[in-house]
């Protein structure tokens, strides 16, 4: 039987324990035929080379600087393509997986001609009975790519539809001839909705994009970005919260067309009124400083 060949891509950035915990629960997968690329992004904590020593046999791919999830990734999947990879995976270092989440996802995708790309069922690694991401719908009118049943409690006769608007780049597993057709991740992004202008891309080639309810993960949420980060200024880093801002404005202005022209930016208007009196409120200036410089950049563009 045909087992088609997959790089799976898992990007390092100062987070040694959850990299760490990923790649273990990776050596329990049931899909053999994989090869795994650990990309460290500029780590400055040592835990891209500590890894290293610990899985040899992966791929090891080491940034001198902090390239971003779109870089980070374009740099593997680049190599990916050269080595004529059937499938590439994106997986985020904060996740942990189901032995057969793989196998499942593989079988999905060469069954169905007409998917550029498909994840699985996210659920809440500190509450694993809840849901963090089953697939996106957009709000076209206010510009908005929203996640379907997050917080629903999960149980195995809930119903989930198969298909998404837009899929989650905390695990993606995408064609590589589709790739080849679409492009890399658009690096501009850095770091935030590069998969939602990736799945507007593959489907303005006429793909469709699945989920498979039965191929499970386990997310930390949020677990790279809000790290150590925890005072005045919140869990979230004032850099996450500027990368959103602007990279939202970034998307809509890159996919002017797919969006509608008024509301988006009426809603972009309420957002940035909400951001700037909760911020004030709270004391945060840092972040308000930074959702400011957001706006201008994300203008910029």
């Amino acid at each position: 039987m045909h087992s088609p060949s997959v790089a799976i891509i898992v990007i390092n950035w100062n987070t040694y324990q959850l990299t760490f915990d990923c790649l273990k629960s990776l050596g329990k997968m049931s899909y053999k035929n994989h090869t795994v690329f650990l990309v460290d992004n500029g780590s400055v904590d040592g835990s891209g080379d500590k890894i290293y020593t610990e899985f040899p046999k992966l791929n090891y791919i080491k940034n001198t600087t902090n390239l971003g999830f779109s870089g980070g990734n374009n740099g593997a999947i680049k190599q990916a393509l050269k080595q004529d990879f059937d499938y590439v995976l994106l997986l985020n270092s904060d996740t942990e997986v189901k032995p057969n989440f793989l196998s499942l996802l593989v079988n999905r995708l060469e069954a169905d001609i007409t998917l550029a790309a498909v994840q699985p069922l996210i659920l809440n690694y500190g509450k694993r009975d809840t849901i963090w991401n089953a697939g996106g719908t957009f709000n076209t009118f206010f510009g908005l790519p929203m996640t379907r049943k997050k917080g629903t409690v999960y149980t195995k006769d809930l119903s989930i539809d198969t298909f998404t608007d837009w899929i989650s780049g905390c695990c993606i597993l995408v064609k590589t001839d589709v790739i080849k057709e679409v492009g890399l991740l658009d690096v501009r992004f850095f770091a935030y909705f590069e998969d939602v202008d990736w799945s507007i891309r593959m489907k303005a080639k006429d793909y469709q994009l699945g989920l498979e309810p039965r191929s499970i993960i386990y997310h930390h949420e949020s677990g790279s970005s809000k790290k150590n980060n925890k005072s005045k200024e919140g869990a979230l880093s004032p850099f996450a919260h500027y990368l959103n801002v602007r990279n939202h404005i970034y998307l809509i202005k890159k996919h002017a067309t797919f969006f509608n022209s008024i509301g988006t930016w009426v809603y972009q208007v309420f957002k940035m009124m909400s951001y700037t009196i909760y911020f004030i409120l709270r004391g945060r200036i840092e972040k308000l400083k930074m959702v400011w410089r957001g706006v201008i950049d994300g203008l910029k563009y």
